[in-house]
């Protein structure tokens, strides 16, 4: 049976309807927005809206609709990260580092096939690990090279910790991968000698400072490099609270003096059943709070990516979603490669028409009155979401929720939060709506498509309005704000 097709919107009188996102589509025979005013005073030229359009790592828009994958093809790793500990077939871990199986080149290019087929909205393969791809380059760049011949509209995508990066950036713009992620979390090495135990390089193994000083040297030769190339480069680090939190606003600086495109400011993962050093030793990631104030003190020097999910190394489909046990080795291979250019084409086709009608939705989105009150605050919505930039899902249903600031004139994305969703098996468990209420118990509002009365009334006893639309995510907190919000303050 074939699944049905991709969201379709009509503006008719402003209203939306839209069918599942994350789909197959059989077309009929013959058929960055990665950040907003508070992270940024310059516009992005429509040259390089194009290079981002259809990225959901490089624009927070595109994330709503398009998909990425990563191949772990590159086990090996020239760097020990105290807050990284590379696993293998671990399906139930979603984190950098984790993958369930390690494929050869080949076995890559065909899965990447396979999912572009069953996944038409996939538009990104990203190699990410379980190492360094750099690490391991001539596994890296073949994978590179199998799909850029059998698929010329996926975008390439590599991410790295920078040590072996200067060596490479011509082969990577003679392949054309035209996004590079570089993670750096320090440009003072006294901070980098807390994160990195050692560094190997040329064949020798540094310990302390003077590896840190290695590995610093050779990120930010090739930021500089990467620039000169005209490759984009989204900057990753990773915030970990006493050691580089009052640190990041200078590499925030560092990065963009030498031409980053987007910094990445994502919390440390140091649960210590994940066998971290970090994570054994007792050092706490920071909380959504300090996270945000971190990035905060950043935006407006360059754009921020503020809807990253920390993905796997065998990730796929939307962020946010891991399918990657749909196509584990032992199903992809039994899998024909369905690729298609022309279906592609028709999907991306009616998911720009999609992105269209919510553009027209947000501008016919009521301005607000010309009387709004100078005071008037800055405050935090949830959302659940399935996708689409839409309030579209049960609030049993979320597995996280997306954080909104909201004042009287915008609404802007700012982060998500990760939850284990409140229905299981037809059944609530009060320990898991206590869990989310903790979760965004900063927030003013819950805005969802639907909530049962018995969380209803316990969310709104812990003080969180709840909204039931389906509609934009914008207009909808644009109208909860008006109507309960603006009115206390006239």
């Amino acid at each position: 049976m074939t699944p049905p097709p991709p969201p379709s919107f009509t503006t008719t009188n402003l209203d939306i309807t839209l069918t599942k996102t994350q789909t197959q589509v059989k077309p009929s025979h013959g058929s960055c927005g990665c950040s907003t005013k508070t992270d940024t005073a310059s516009a992005i030229s429509e040259a390089m809206q194009a290079r981002i359009d259809k990225h959901p790592c490089y624009s927070e828009e595109a994330h709503h609709h398009y998909a990425r994958m990563h191949v772990a093809v590159a086990p090996a790793c020239n760097i020990q990260c105290n807050y990284c500990n590379r696993k293998y077939d671990c399906a139930n871990e979603s984190r950098p580092g984790v993958v369930s199986e390690l494929l050869t080149p080949e076995e890559a290019a065909h899965k990447v096939l396979v999912v572009a087929g069953k996944i038409p909205q996939m538009t990104v393969l990203g190699i990410a690990g379980p190492g360094d791809p750099l690490a391991n380059p001539e596994k890296t760049f073949r994978t590179f090279e199998l799909v850029a011949e059998k698929a010329p509209d996926i975008k390439l995508c590599l991410s790295t910790n920078g040590l072996m990066l200067p060596d490479y950036v011509d082969r990577i713009k003679q392949l054309n991968i035209d996004h590079v992620t570089i993670t750096i979390n320090m440009i003072d090495p006294e901070i980098g000698a807390k994160i990195y135990p050692w560094v190997h390089y040329r064949r020798k193994r540094y310990r302390g400072l003077e590896g840190v000083k290695i590995l610093h040297e050779r990120q930010m030769e090739g930021l500089q490099a990467l620039q000169e190339a005209d490759i984009l480069c989204k900057v990753n680090s990773v915030l970990i609270p006493g050691i580089n939190d009052e640190h990041m606003p200078e590499v925030n600086q560092a990065i963009r003096a030498r031409g980053a495109f987007l910094h990445n400011i994502m919390p440390l993962i140091s649960a210590p059943e994940h066998g971290t050093y970090f994570g054994l030793h007792g050092q706490r990631g920071p909380t959504p709070k300090e996270l945000k104030a971190v990035q905060d003190k950043c935006a407006g020097n360059m754009k921020l990516m503020r809807h990253c999910r920390q993905c796997r190394a065998d990730a796929v489909g939307l962020l946010g979603e891991d399918r990657s046990q749909e196509f584990t080795k032992t199903k992809f291979m039994a899998m024909s490669a369905d690729y298609d250019l022309a279906t592609r084409a028709a999907v991306h086709l009616s998911i720009e028409q999609t992105k269209a009608a919510i553009a027209a939705k947000k501008a016919a989105t009521r301005p607000p009155a010309p009387t709004v009150p100078a005071n008037s605050p800055k405050v935090l919505v949830a959302v659940s979401s399935k996708g689409g930039g839409l309030v579209n899902q049960h609030f049993g249903h979320a597995k996280e929720f997306m954080i909104y600031e909201v004042d009287a004139t915008s609404a802007t994305f700012v982060s998500h939060r990760k939850v284990a969703d409140y229905c299981q098996s037809g059944y609530g468990e009060e320990a898991t709506l206590t869990h989310i209420i903790n979760t965004i118990a900063d927030c003013k509002a819950l805005l969802t498509a639907k909530v049962g009365p018995c969380p209803q009334k316990q969310l709104q006893a812990a003080g969180l309005i709840v909204i039931e639309a389906y509609d934009v995510i914008e207009t909808v907190a644009r109208q909860f704000y008006d109507e309960h919000i603006l009115v206390t303050q006239g």
